[in-house]
């Protein structure tokens, strides 16, 4: 529970953030079109909600969460978006009430897992720690959507650590989910901190090299801007692959925002 704590204190921080982004809008605007193909802002926090639901879930009821993946693999493809569309269909204060209920839920319940205990998912199991972390990517993601449809410029923050950290860890997954073979050996990933500082994973002697800033690292691996757009570079032919394929979410390869 303590490894949790400091990443679900940076959730909330960054769920808060969000809401303090579309709280202040009109029922119009909920409409308004995201950069995601076909989803609205409603579409952006329908998601959210649908997908902090199945995390609360899969930590209070884990027979209901079986129930629920095997409806899910009927529909591997489509049953994400449908869940956001279903929910874009609530009247916009509803869809905004229900995801601040659900998400408190679900941080106070993050809280309490006992540490040791694997969480079903619609991947591997895993820790609250990593359940949390995930959950903190998607909702600066889809919080970077909303964003830009507003035409907001957000800050970064140290909460892009954990994210920066997925992104590393997903290395190896990014190569599978694309048919190839990941790299034996580790790569060493150097990136500047929004607020001074380096933030490094991997030896610092091997050849493979990525370094950037973290931000922009955050925005590759989230596939929130192409890479031509970003201050992130590869040293090494496994390196540069890597980047033009990461993906810190799960699921099948991602077309890109």
């Amino acid at each position: 529970m303590a490894e949790t704590e400091p990443i679900v204190a940076d959730l909330s921080a960054e769920s808060d953030e969000l809401d303090a982004l579309v709280a202040p809008l009109v029922d119009s605007q909920w409409g308004t079109p995201t950069p995601a193909a076909g989803w609205s802002i409603a579409h952006q926090i329908g998601h959210l909600l649908w997908t902090d639901r199945q995390s609360l879930t899969a930590i209070v009821d884990e027979a209901a969460f079986a129930d629920t993946l095997a409806v899910a693999m009927r529909n591997p493809a489509g049953f994400v978006d449908e869940g956001a569309a279903e929910l874009a269909e609530l009247a916009p204060a509803d869809l905004l009430a229900d995801w601040r209920s659900t998400r408190a839920q679900l941080h106070d319940a993050l809280r309490g897992v006992a540490d040791g205990r694997k969480l079903p998912w619609f991947g591997p199991p895993m820790s609250a720690a990593s359940m949390a972390t995930a959950r903190l990517m998607e909702t600066w993601a889809h919080g970077l959507d909303v964003a830009d449809a507003l035409g907001v410029r957000r800050r970064a923050t140290a909460r892009l650590r954990s994210i920066a950290h997925l992104g590393v860890r997903t290395r190896d997954f990014a190569f599978s989910v694309h048919n190839l073979t990941p790299p034996a050996e580790p790569f060493h990933v150097e990136l500047h901190a929004p607020e001074g500082g380096v933030w490094a994973w991997g030896p610092v002697n091997a050849e493979q090299r990525v370094t950037g800033t973290a931000e922009d690292f955050c925005f590759l691996v989230t596939q929130r801007r192409a890479l031509a757009d970003l201050d992130v570079t590869a040293q090494g032919d496994d390196a540069q692959r890597w980047l033009e394929i990461a993906q810190a979410f799960a699921g099948p390869p991602g077309r890109g925002r």
